[in-house]
Formats: C-alpha cells, sequence, structure tokens
C-alpha cells in the first residue's frame, strides 16, 4: 500500500554564525548537515547544536529551506 505522506522527510541545517554577508570576501564555506525529522512531532523549524568545522567550535546550526 502507498502512503499520502511520509512521515520522516530530511531537512538540512546550516550553521547560523557562518552566513555569507559579502560574496567577494574569501570564505572557506559554511557547515550544513543533513538530518531528518518527524513531521508530526516537530512541526515547526528545527535547530540542533553540532559542530562547525570553519568557527572550530559547536555552533546552533538551523534548519533551512531545499
Amino acid at each position: 500500500m502507498a502512503k499520502g505522506k511520509d512521515i520522516r522527510i530530511l531537512v538540512i541545517l546550516e550553521c547560523t554564525c557562518c552566513v555569507r554577508k559579502d560574496v567577494n570576501k574569501k570564505l572557506p564555506g559554511i557547515s550544513r548537515y543533513i538530518t531528518q525529522k518527524n513531521r508530526h512531532k516537530t512541526p515547526n523549524r528545527l535547530e540542533l547544536r553540532k559542530f562547525c568545522r570553519y568557527c572550530k567550535k559547536s555552533t546552533i546550526h538551523g534548519e533551512i529551506k531545499k
């Protein structure tokens, strides 16, 4: 049987400290993680504390649109 909507969806988490403000600056990059979340239990945006290799510390990573 086919399900209507999947309960688990893939989300992309991006570092909130590494946001690029100026394109001309030579920044090494933005830390991103891919994870899953339950659509029914967490309907709002997900925020997790993850390690950012560009900041070299644990920072808050927030969910972004695909």
